[in-house]
C-alpha cells in the first residue's frame, strides 16, 4: 500500500485522542464479543503504520468485493478509501481484511481492524451490550426473501411449511421468525453459520427462499447460475440501516469517521462533485468555503487538516458518485436510490452544518 505524509493542522490535538439481517446480522449470543471499550488512540496507531485496516466483506457484489483483478470495489470499501484520503490525501492508503459475521465484531473490539465497514446493521444492542459505535448510515436497506420465479410463490404466506434459508445466530434468523409467528406462518428454517453456503444450498434447490437484506439478495442474485430464474417479495421484514463502526473507547477517532461519512454527503447537497471540485475551490459561497477549508479551521477539531473534505471528494467523490459508482443504474444491481435519495430529494440522507 502507498504511504503518504500524514499533515496535521493541529498535531497536537491529533495525539491527546481520548485514547441485521443475514450478511448484516450479528450473533445473537454476544459472549463471543464481550463488550468492551477500547482505550487507545487509533487515529496515531493509523497514522503511524501508514495505513488503515479496514474490515469488509469482501464477497458482496456493490459493497465489497473482489474482483478478477484482486481490487476491491464497492459502497463499504469506498467508506474506508474516504476516511484515508482524508487523513493521508491518498485512498489507496487502506488494508482491507474480509470478515465474515462471527469474527467482525471481535476484530473490531480486539484492535485487528481499525473500522469496520460491512452491511452491518445499527442496532441498540450492538452499541449497548457489544460496545461498538456506528458512523451515520450509508445505506437505508431491509430484510426480504428470494425464491425461484417457477415457485408459485408470491408472498410469505405462500412459504407455509417451505424451507427457507439463513444464517444462524445473525438478526437475520430473528427476523424471519418473528415475522411468521406474526402472521401464525409455520416454515422450516434451514440455517448456517457460512453465507457462502447458506446461498450455495439454495442454489442447489435444497430450500425455497433464502432470506437476507434486500441490497444483498439483489447482489447475491448475480452471483447465481441463472439469475433472472430468481424473484426478491416484495413484502420488507424488517428495517436494516447499514453503517460503518468503531469500537468504543476512542471519541475523536468516531467524530473522524463519522465526520468523514458526513462529508461524502454534504458534498452531494452542495453540488461539489469530484469533476468540479477544482474550479469550486475559487467559490465566494461561504458554506463551500467553510466544507472545502479554504475558510476556517474546522479540521482541526477532529486533528486533520482543514481540507480533509476537499480531499475526500477529490479522491473518491460525494455520495451520489459513490453510490452511481457501486449499485447505480450502470452496474448489474442498478439499485434505484429510494430512500438512500438525499433529504432535500425525498430521501433520508442529509448532513450536519459544516460550521
Amino acid at each position: 500500500m502507498l504511504k503518504s505524509a500524514f499533515i496535521l493542522a493541529s498535531a497536537p490535538l491529533f495525539f491527546t485522542l481520548a485514547a441485521c439481517s443475514g450478511e448484516s446480522g450479528t450473533q445473537v449470543n454476544t459472549a463471543s464479543a464481550p463488550a468492551t471499550q477500547v482505550s487507545r488512540n487509533i487515529g496515531s496507531t493509523v497514522k503511524n503504520r501508514g495505513k488503515l485496516i479496514c474490515g469488509v466483506s469482501g464477497e458482496l457484489p456493490g459493497f465489497s468485493f473482489v474482483g478478477t483483478d484482486a481490487k476491491y470495489s464497492g459502497i463499504d470499501v469506498d467508506v474506508c478509501r474516504a476516511v484515508t484520503a482524508a487523513l493521508f490525501d491518498n485512498p489507496d492508503a487502506v488494508e482491507f481484511r474480509n470478515l465474515n459475521t462471527k469474527e467482525r465484531f471481535t476484530a473490531l473490539q480486539t484492535g485487528e481492524i481499525d473500522l469496520l465497514s460491512r452491511n452491518t446493521t445499527w442496532t441498540m444492542s450492538r452499541e449497548t451490550s457489544v460496545g461498538l459505535q456506528f458512523a451515520p448510515v450509508i445505506f437505508y436497506d431491509g430484510q426480504a426473501i428470494m425464491v425461484s420465479k417457477n415457485s408459485g410463490i408470491k408472498s410469505l404466506a405462500d412459504l407455509k411449511n417451505k424451507a427457507i434459508c439463513t444464517q444462524t445466530g445473525t438478526t437475520t434468523e430473528q427476523n424471519l421468525a418473528d415475522q411468521m409467528r406474526k402472521r401464525s406462518i409455520t416454515y422450516k428454517p434451514v440455517v448456517f453459520e457460512d453465507v457462502n453456503i447458506t446461498f450455495a444450498t439454495y442454489a442447489e434447490g435444497r430450500c425455497d427462499g433464502v432470506t437476507t437484506d434486500r441490497s444483498a439478495l439483489i447482489s447475491r442474485r448475480t452471483t447465481l447460475p441463472k439469475p433472472e430464474d430468481n424473484i426478491i417479495l416484495d413484502e420488507l421484514l424488517s428495517s436494516e440501516p447499514l453503517a460503518p463502526a468503531v469500537a468504543k473507547g476512542d471519541p475523536q477517532w468516531n467524530d473522524i469517521v463519522k465526520w468523514v461519512v458526513y462529508s461524502l454527503v454534504k458534498a452531494e447537497e452542495l453540488g461539489i462533485n469530484s469533476q468540479n471540485i477544482a474550479q469550486l475551490t475559487n467559490s465566494n459561497d461561504p458554506d463551500i468555503k467553510r466544507f472545502l477549508g479554504t475558510e476556517g479551521n474546522l479540521g482541526e477539531g477532529l486533528g486533520l487538516t482543514n481540507d480533509f473534505a476537499a480531499r475526500i471528494v477529490k479522491h473518491v467523490g460525494n455520495y451520489g458518485e459513490v453510490y452511481d459508482r457501486n449499485l447505480g443504474g450502470k452496474t448489474k444491481l442498478n439499485l434505484p436510490r429510494g430512500q438512500n435519495q438525499l433529504a432535500i430529494k425525498g430521501g433520508l440522507l442529509y448532513s450536519p452544518p459544516f460550521r
